[in-house]
């Protein structure tokens, strides 16, 4: 049997299972379980020329657990199967997977980027239930993803869901690829997630962790007993490019069984499990050792080509299926196309959004906020599609490793003061009025509070007693995805920040796609703690422009007051280098949206 012809792990069938491992310096390998009674030499596999064992086994069933027994240079090795599909725990059994079947097309299609609004979600906390043992599971977030549809979010990131150490964890860990979370559930309930978060119209993406492994419960380490430096072994590099912030278990992206086993587990989640597509975490460390940007010396240019192929063969996989990464570094190459020599990511997270627009949100005063430093993020871009960036205010970093939620920040201990819910509110406006893909944070819609971590659920109860929030949540996506026919420009390419005012702390900006009544949207942002009143400000086009949203409206907080007039009048001469200007007040912290009526 060749290589070619071998599909590692488990491969069951009606009355027996397909074994195959990769074990190239195992003099003898033997496949144990409860089918043979653990028996230690019961069911020996044969060796390939490439390293890999396989082995047919009549009378094997789903259900069954197993685990690979390694002999090599006088000594034996107790492993899980780096493929298993469910395991028992991450230091316990693998489990044989069902019969594959074939799942019927949904025939959902996930949104084209400019119109995709994201959800970030943590299974362990999302989906936990009062009073249960244990982190949430995915039967809990199942229930629960009618709340993202009432929302208006139309795509879900799940935090990475591949098996990891204990039951609570961020999941930046994983100690087996192919497994899904035994706390979570099973992978038979994971395409049950998947099949209802289609059902309703939303797209899904897993967060994905091919920059390192483990570092514990890790069955990889040293896999077939050999290794060299004290290092991993065959699936690590085993000299300086080992190393990474989380332990020396980065994969060696030169050999070729390893960048095999990375390219499977990505086409598993598209092909066997239906998501949507991928978020890779930390690619810096993927193409760089000490995740530099373009490092001298220190870059990994098997990194860079696995990414290359990954999103290459990923695509051929799926023609729909698209790749974010978490690269952080503002290189516009990894959102650049394999043919021009970039990594193939549609798109990436914008540290050049998240960071400014933090810091001009939290600063203590109003003479601390940078508005150039808005005017920037807003203007931020890697090439020359807006939608290849990923922009937000909140992310499972950014809501922890010593910061916390927006709330928080503006007001320690005191989330929903008055300064809390505005600066937030302002700053939920930004990031869905901005050029790029929006995202937020499970129960940001909602003022969650404090910091996140994973021993800590979502307080549901705060979904009422912030109702007003949660609607300007709704009004935001709503009119981010132009459904109601009269803010188009929003899933548009182009914006001029036209107006900058640094001593008043107010950002002027004009969003539109082809332009013209129910497509241009004006945003006017005040970071001041002080009202304007009768401020004139350029306006693109002469006429009525109605008032979309107000963040300073009642109806989102009782504490707010509706500052402002419903529509404002625009005429000549112009302002800020625009035909026409017109006068609007708007509220301390708030932000109008704006624009005319659909002819």
């Amino acid at each position: 049997m060749t290589r070619s012809t071998i599909s590692k792990g488990a491969t069951p069938y009606t009355s027996g299972c397909k074994f195959a491992v990769w074990a190239p310096h195992a003099d003898a390998v033997f496949v144990i379980g409860t089918f043979n009674d653990w028996c230690s030499d019961a069911n020996p596999l044969a060796k390939n020329p490439d390293g890999t064992w396989w082995a047919d086994v009549p009378g094997v069933k789903p259900g069954d657990e197993y685990r690979f027994r390694i002999v090599a240079s006088g000594k034996e090795y107790s492993r899980i199967d780096p493929y298993a599909r469910r395991v028992t725990s991450s230091v316990a059994n693998g489990m044989i997977p069902e019969i594959p079947r074939h799942w019927k097309p949904s025939g959902f299609s996930p949104p084209p980027l400019n119109q995709t609004v994201i959800y970030e979600m943590h299974i362990g906390t999302f989906g936990k239930k009062t009073a249960t043992p244990g982190p949430g599971n995915l039967e809990g977030a199942i229930e629960r993803l009618e709340h993202l549809k009432e929302l208006g979010a139309n795509t879900v990131e799940i935090m990475p869901v591949a098996e990891f150490p204990g039951g609570f964890s961020w999941g930046y860990n994983p100690s087996l690829l192919f497994a899904v979370e035994s706390d979570y559930g099973t992978p038979r309930t994971f395409r049950e997630f998947v099949d209802e978060a289609h059902r309703l119209g939303i797209a899904v993406i897993v967060d994905v962790v091919y920059n390192h492994l483990g570092p514990g419960d890790l069955d990889l380490w040293q896999f077939d007993g050999w290794s060299e430096n004290g290092k991993g072994g065959i699936y690590f590099y085993n000299d300086w490019r080992a190393q990474t912030p989380w332990g020396d278990t980065r994969p060696d992206y030169g050999r070729p069984e390893v960048r095999e086993y990375l390219r499977d587990n990505a086409l598993m989640w598209i092909r066997d499990y239906g998501v949507d597509g991928l978020r890779w975490d930390a690619t810096a460390y993927i193409r760089n050792a000490h995740g530099h940007d373009n490092g001298t010396g220190s870059d990994l240019p098997d990194g860079w080509s696995l990414m290359q192929w990954i999103n290459t063969e990923m695509r051929k996989a799926q023609t729909t299926a698209f790749s974010i990464a978490e690269d952080l570094r503002c290189n516009p190459f990894l959102t650049k196309a394999v043919k021009d020599n970039g990594a193939g990511f549609n798109a990436q997270w914008d540290g050049g959004f998240v960071h400014p627009v933090r810091a001009a949100l939290c600063a203590a005063d109003d003479a601390a906020r940078n508005i150039d430093a808005v005017r920037d993020a807003l203007l931020h871009r890697y090439y020359l599609d807006a939608f290849e960036r990923v922009i937000y205010t909140e992310s499972h970093d950014e809501v922890a490793n010593g910061k916390a939620r927006i709330p928080e920040e503006v007001d320690p201990g005191k989330a929903s003061s008055w300064a809390a819910r505005k600066k937030s509110a302002l700053g939920a406006a930004l990031v869905f009025t901005a050029p790029g893909i929006p995202m937020i944070f499970q129960g940001q819609e909602f003022l969650e509070d404090d910091w996140f971590h994973d021993q800590d659920p979502l307080d549901w109860s705060k979904k009422k007693r912030f109702a007003g929030i949660f609607r300007l949540y709704q009004d935001l996506i709503r009119l981010r995805l132009n459904r109601d026919g009269q803010t188009a420009g929003l899933c548009g390419q182009e914006i001029s920040v036209y107006h900058v005012d640094g001593k008043s702390k107010v950002v002027g900006y004009h969003r539109w796609g082809r332009g013209g009544p129910g497509d241009s949207v004006l945003v006017v942002a005040n970071f001041s703690t002080q009202p304007l009143r009768n401020y004139t400000i350029g306006f693109p086009a002469q006429g009525t422009w109605r008032v979309r949203l107000n963040t300073d409206s009642k109806a989102y907080d009782s504490d707010f007051t509706d500052m402002g007039y419903p529509s404002v009048d625009a005429a000549e001469p112009g302002q800020n280098e625009l035909p026409c200007k017109g006068t609007i007040d708007v509220a301390p912290y708030s932000a109008l949206v704006l624009s005319q009526d659909k002819q």
